[in-house]
């Protein structure tokens, strides 16, 4: 007796068109490139869950340097201070507060200077 598959690939297919929902044109709707554009949007999701990190990082950097050079700092001289003066803030915090409320920022700052001077 042959093996009907009917429910199964059905079932596997409308899984993967599912996934494709929002896709352009025959990515959406024809099942053999619906499936390898899911496969690959799959594949740079998950490569973006981990750059999405190392590109906030960057960014939250950029801003704290940035922030510290207006006030006579270098980045690394800032960090080096904080680390001296046993300020534990995040560098996702430190940007926020350097954007958001930059007097706060500047007694941060004046504290890693005085604790590198020490």
């Amino acid at each position: 007796m042959r093996v009907k598959r009917g429910n199964v690939a059905r079932k596997r297919r409308k899984k993967i068109l599912k996934l494709a929902k929002g896709f352009r044109g025959a990515g959406s709707k024809l099942f053999r490139t619906a499936n390898q554009q899911v496969m690959k949007a799959l594949r740079s999701a998950y490569r973006d869950r981990r750059r999405k990190k190392r590109d906030f990082r960057r960014l939250w950097i950029t801003r704290i340097n940035a922030a510290t050079r207006a006030q006579g700092l270098r980045y690394h001289e800032f960090i080096d201070g904080l680390k001296k003066a046993n300020i534990q803030l995040n560098r996702k915090m430190l940007a926020r507060l350097a954007f958001l409320d930059p007097e706060a920022f500047t007694q941060v700052v004046e504290a890693a200077r005085q604790s590198r001077a020490s």
